[in-house]
């Protein structure tokens, strides 16, 4: 009985310690959290392009005055010095919960550093930017893949003239007259929001507020303001198809941006005081499973057929457009859709020096069949962002294949719905998404 009642003892101590090890290693994260988002914040304070995003406390924004010189010397030494840290309760602890979120906080300040020196002037090759900003490198194309994708849409467009020309002329049977654009937008955003409650319990709290805007190099933004509230600018300095409307309605609301924000703050921030997700950084991991999923969430609420099915019964007739050619035009889509790496091979010319304006702007043309307009734009967008092109089509096929593999399949949508519900709500990585089942 003495030798049972010893056990037990050595048995509750044990378990003792290993609670009181864990919530000494849960302060330490928790520590170290709020001294990554005011690095990130500090960060911001000289580049503005930093942060997306930030909901967390008043106390742990800049107090410091800016200085004059960017301090790029100082913030690399306390992001190693944060490194350091998180290492340190990586290799030494046994909760796994503690280990994921220490080394996707480590893979954010991989980012941090690559950023600072950005900022600073200093490059470094495509891959190594893009694995370093975003924990990916996606594949590389040559001229002629993107040659033999352009002839499979040689035989559905109009006759006369070069193939970007061709489906341009098809296309313009569908850009949405301006006076109809708030209409055309107010719809499909609904329609989209109304599909992602049929999946999700939102916070009742939740909204957005939509603007129009002008003389931007992206087509849609999401600037998310915590408390479950966006806000959706859509530019109209650009033609946009009546496509684009259901696109932007999922990727920059419903189930895209504006959800993977709330869900994150909701069951990450609120919920378990994980105080680093107050901050998105833009150029980090984060922004991987941003734009891929945001991608991605565009066939979860409208698989299939759907997409075209609510354009052509509802969004065309409030656009006052001719359907006759409908099917054709999301044929086409579909074909150029196949296109969109060759985004990241321009953004690859540009940031290796071996691509000019004038290259640049024939590629984005001739192999993305982009209007005069649009390849300006996006060649704007390219400069300003880099190798951030490949979160939109590299990081929808991560994401596609990681919520596939798993079951999240046309046949079996409720899986999918609930599998992109808990992507979304995870600190996850590109490194996460191509691990082995």
């Amino acid at each position: 009985m003495k030798n049972l009642f010893f056990l037990l003892y050595v048995v509750c101590m044990v378990t003792g310690c290993s609670k009181e090890n864990r919530e000494d290693e849960k302060s330490e994260l928790n520590a170290l959290a709020k001294n990554y988002v005011k690095l990130g914040l500090a960060i911001g304070q000289y580049d503005s392009d930093f942060v997306d995003a930030y909901y967390g406390p008043d106390s742990l924004k800049p107090t410091a005055p800016k200085l004059e010189k960017f301090p790029k010397d100082s913030l690399l030494k306390e992001v190693e010095s944060l490194k350091e840290s998180l290492q340190g309760i990586i290799s030494t602890t046994k909760n796994d919960t503690i280990e994921k979120r220490a080394q996707w906080i480590g893979k954010q300040l991989i980012s941090f550093e690559r950023r600072i020196k950005i900022f600073s002037g200093e490059s470094a090759a495509f891959d190594a930017e893009s694995k370093a900003l975003f924990d990916a490198v996606a594949p590389t194309y040559s001229e002629q893949h993107f040659k033999s994708l352009l002839l499979k849409l040689d035989s559905i467009l109009p006759a006369g003239g070069t193939i970007p020309d061709r489906f341009q002329k098809l296309a313009d049977h569908f850009r949405i007259p301006k006076e109809k654009i708030d209409t055309v937008f107010q719809t499909a955003i609904a329609e989209a929001r109304k599909r992602t409650l049929q999946h999700y319990n939102l916070p009742k709290e939740e909204s957005f507020k939509l603007e129009y805007v002008t003389d931007k190099p992206w087509s849609g933004y999401n600037w998310y303001q915590g408390n479950y509230k966006s806000i959706i600018q859509i530019n109209i300095s650009q033609p946009i198809f009546i496509a684009r409307a259901i696109d932007l309605a999922c990727h920059e609301g419903y189930p895209g941006h504006h959800v993977y924000n709330l869900l994150l703050e909701k069951n990450l921030y609120r919920n378990q005081n994980m105080t680093e997700i107050s901050l998105y950084p833009l150029f980090s991991p984060q922004s991987l499973i941003a734009e891929g999923s945001a991608n991605y969430g565009i066939s979860i609420a409208f698989p299939g057929e759907e997409q075209k099915l609510f354009c052509k019964k509802v969004l065309m007739p409030l656009a006052g457009m001719d359907t006759t050619d409908a099917d054709k035009y999301f044929k086409a889509l579909e074909l150029k859709s196949k296109l969109d790496y060759a985004r990241n091979e321009v953004a690859r010319g540009f940031v290796n020096g071996q691509m000019n304006d004038k290259e640049g702007i024939r590629w984005l043309s001739e192999y993305c069949l982009l209007t005069d307009k649009l390849a300006t734009d996006y060649l704007r967008f390219i400069k300003k962002y880099r190798s951030y092109v490949i979160n939109y089509n590299y990081g929808q096929d991560l994401v596609k294949n990681y919520i596939e593999a798993k079951g999240g399949t046309d046949k079996d949508p409720d899986q999918r719905w609930q599998l992109f519900e808990i992507l979304l709500s995870n600190e996850m990585t590109a490194g996460d998404l191509l691990k082995k089942n």
